[in-house]
């Protein structure tokens, strides 16, 4: 049911990484037929709510997790595909669809903020069976809603105290789904942790001997439970794409590149060094890479194309650099414009 859904946001996502309209345009029917049928399934409230037959994921757990009635997760979801739909067709010219998405998204997003954030628990309930919650909360609500820009400033903090930071809220043991609790954790900068917890978590992994990415990985198991999953003694994949999270958030969050237009016509580069005494490498785009390397006194970038700014920030308050010319935009924080000529900019800090 949850993985219907991630597929309208994949169509965006490709999108914005490779500057393909083409493809938005190819898949925009079969886009309109899949959301007709979801829209198809809903409850009397306009929500989406398992039906018989249906496989409500979302996660693997290591504990009960209750998925009847309206869950919020699903909600969330549903929520931003409709917004996906909309952002689609508006790149495609269709304002009358633009509009009949944008107006289902309200909807939905209003019940999801309105009837599952709790406000005594500082986070989103995990569901209702007719109309009434246990009161239970679970992760996945929580930490999604931080990078989808659901909830205020104020609301992020809380989630990350309530919940992501709370023991007590059921852990996740899937590499693919601590992927998102990370993210969350670096969309509110919070990359110092992030990096700490990739030391422990995927470098538990390399202790146990891990050569590849695990499906599923518990740190309180030992020896072959290890291997265990699915009620079968060795039926876990020990090379599992999906575990392979910290390559994107070290992209992402740490060289700091992502795009800011279609294809990275336009973006940004934030590099979030850390403790690390120093970091390199590069991500790909539509016509080359944009290579990143930074030490406690250096940047250097190099762009294939198109344009965008390096931030960062100089406490000394006199970088140099060799092309260009550095902006200040107060608090210690500057920015530089990075044409994508393929020439090496370097920032002395």
């Amino acid at each position: 049911m949850d993985y219907t859904l991630y597929w309208f946001l994949s169509i965006y996502d490709n999108y914005m990484y490779t500057g393909d309209k083409a493809f938005i345009e190819q898949m925009y029917p079969r886009m309109k037929t899949m959301m007709q049928f979801v829209l198809s399934r809903r409850n009397q409230r306009g929500l989406l709510e398992g039906m018989p037959g249906d496989w409500i994921f979302i996660d693997w757990t290591d504990g009960p997790m209750d998925k009847n009635g309206e869950i919020s997760f699903e909600q969330l979801l549903f929520s931003r595909s409709l917004e996906t739909m909309a952002l689609c067709a508006d790149i495609l010219n269709k304002p009358s669809d633009k509009q009949e998405y944008q107006e289902l998204a309200s909807g939905v997003k209003s019940i999801l903020l309105n009837e599952f954030w709790d406000n005594s628990k500082h986070a989103f309930i995990n569901n209702k069976v007719n109309g009434k919650s246990d009161g239970a909360v679970t992760r996945y609500t929580n930490m999604f809603a931080i990078f989808f820009n659901y909830l205020t400033d104020k609301q992020k903090q809380e989630v990350k105290d309530s919940v992501i930071l709370n023991d007590k809220i059921m852990k996740i043991s899937t590499p693919y789904m601590r992927f998102y609790e990370l993210e969350a954790m670096c969309n509110l900068g919070e990359t110092s942790y992030v990096l700490n917890e990739i030391r422990s978590y995927w470098g538990g992994m390399l202790k146990e001997g891990a050569t590849s990415f695990w499906e599923k990985y518990n740190p309180e198991e030992k020896g072959t439970e290890h291997l265990a999953m699915y009620g079968r003694p060795y039926a876990k994949s020990l090379c599992h794409a999906w575990g392979a999270s910290p390559l994107y958030l070290l992209g992402k969050y740490y060289l700091g590149v992502r795009p800011t237009a279609p294809g990275y016509s336009r973006f940004e580069i934030r590099p979030a060094r850390g403790d690390l005494k120093w970091m390199e490498g590069s991500v790909p785009t539509p016509k080359g890479s944009i290579k990143v390397y930074m030490t406690p006194r250096t940047i250097k970038v190099t762009a294939a194309e198109g344009e965008g700014y390096l931030y960062f920030r100089s406490l000394s308050g006199k970088p140099k650099t060799n092309f260009g010319k550095v902006e200040r935009m107060g608090n210690g924080e500057c920015r530089l414009l990075i044409e994508g000529n393929g020439q090496e900019v370097i920032v002395k800090l």
